[in-house]
Formats: C-alpha cells, sequence, structure tokens
C-alpha cells in the first residue's frame, strides 16, 4: 500500500484527484520499491499495482506498459546522475559545461536504487530485451546525447573541431565513469565513491579536453614539432 505521505489528504465532500503527474510519481516511487524488494523479475504490473493499492488498469492507464514505466524509473535516475544546462550555462567554457552535466546529485551515492537495477539488467536482461532497451535508451543513450549536444555547440562556436561528435560523446562519457564490472563489485562506501568519481571525472575532463577537445589542426601542429 501507498505510505501515508504519498495519500492526498482528504476534506469534506469528494476526495481531490491526482493529477496525471502526481500519479506518475506515486507509481513510479511503488515500483522503484518493488525493484529493490523482488528484483526486475519480480516487478511485475500486477505486483506494482498491488503495493501501490490501484488496479492494474489504473496502471495502464498511466502507463501504457511494463517496458514504459522501466523507462521512467531509469529516466528518474538518470536526472541524479546528469543535468541538461539551463539556458544562461550554455555560454560557458565547454569543460565547465560538461563537469555541470556529470556532476550527479549528492543522493546518487546512496541510493541503492541505480546499483540495484544495473544489477537486475545484467542478470535478467536476456530474458526482458524491452526492458534493456529502455534502459539504454532512457540511461546510457540519452547522456551521450546531452554531451554530443554540447560538443555541437562548441564546434558550431569554433571552439573545437571534431568530424565524429558522437564517438566523442561516447569517449567522454566512458572516462568519466568507472567501469560497469568494478561498479557492480566494488564495495567502497559512498563517501569513498564520491570521491574517486569527482577525481575521475576532474581527469577526464581535462584529458578529453586537452586531447581530442583542442583544435584538430592545433593537434596536428602539435604532433608534426614533437
Amino acid at each position: 500500500m501507498l505510505p501515508k505521505s504519498c495519500i492526498p489528504c482528504r476534506g469534506p465532500g469528494r476526495p481531490r484527484q491526482l493529477d496525471l503527474g502526481e500519479r506518475e510519481a506515486i507509481i513510479i516511487d511503488v515500483a522503484e520499491r518493488v525493484i529493490l524488494s523482488a528484483g526486475l523479475g519480480g516487478a511485475s504490473m500486477a505486483a506494482i499495482a498491488r503495493e501501490a493499492g490501484m488496479s492494474k488498469r489504473t496502471l495502464y492507464e498511466v502507463f501504457e506498459s511494463r517496458a514504459a514505466l522501466f523507462a521512467a524509473v531509469v529516466r528518474r535516475i538518470r536526472s541524479s546522475v546528469a543535468r541538461p544546462l539551463e539556458p544562461h550555462q550554455f555560454d560557458l567554457p565547454l569543460a565547465e559545461r560538461l563537469r555541470l552535466i556529470l556532476t550527479p546529485a549528492a543522493e546518487k551515492f546512496t541510493d541503492p536504487l541505480p546499483l540495484a537495477l544495473l544489477r537486475a539488467v545484467v542478470a535478467e536482461g536476456d530474458k526482458q530485451p524491452e526492458l534493456v532497451h529502455g534502459f539504454l535508451q532512457e540511461g546510457p543513450y540519452a547522456l551521450h546525447a546531452m554531451i554530443r549536444l554540447e560538443l555541437d555547440r562548441s564546434v558550431a562556436r569554433g571552439e573545437i573541431r571534431i568530424s565524429d561528435t558522437e564517438s566523442a560523446a561516447r569517449l567522454m562519457t566512458d572516462m568519466a565513469h568507472e567501469s560497469i564490472l568494478e561498479h557492480l563489485i566494488s564495495n567502497l562506501s559512498e563517501c569513498h565513491r564520491e570521491e574517486a568519481y569527482r577525481r575521475r571525472l576532474d581527469l577526464a575532463i581535462r584529458v578529453f579536453v586537452g586531447g581530442i577537445g583542442e583544435p584538430e589542426g592545433e593537434a596536428d601542429e602539435g604532433r608534426r614539432a614533437s
């Protein structure tokens, strides 16, 4: 059942109807709890509806499929890992824009859900390919797109000259994050994980902007000079 904090207060007369955004948020909250307690395989629409205290029909009125609900869960997680820039930040240097995008919220290092979800996708993904597709689209691929947008912005301004910004965005993302295997088996505390990530991010940005991020003509001249 929903925790009391999720149940709207009822005054005299008819109860207030939740709007779509509120219902989506409540269902995603419940889906996260079910995934943590029962894994991806146990997070059926029936189990989520039962935990939420609603019918499956109501659940499907908000999310047309289990894959759509799972994608919404991943999208929420991504918002704690990376965030799009605000318009007033578009004119910042590339290194600062990359750091803003790739600096996660503090709760990312204490929330058990991202790691539990990653483990579930690795363990159960071969049986549920549609969920893997949603995970990739709303997770890594969406992050690559955010980075590529900033690289394209810098190319248009003449800050950098990169012909393949898609591959460069993937490279930047991979440099900033620890390997999947390391992430799955690491037993570092939240404090140490956050500290290690920030050190890695700083180094990744310096290496990227100082290497592939510099104008290609300057890089060629540097190689000829050496």
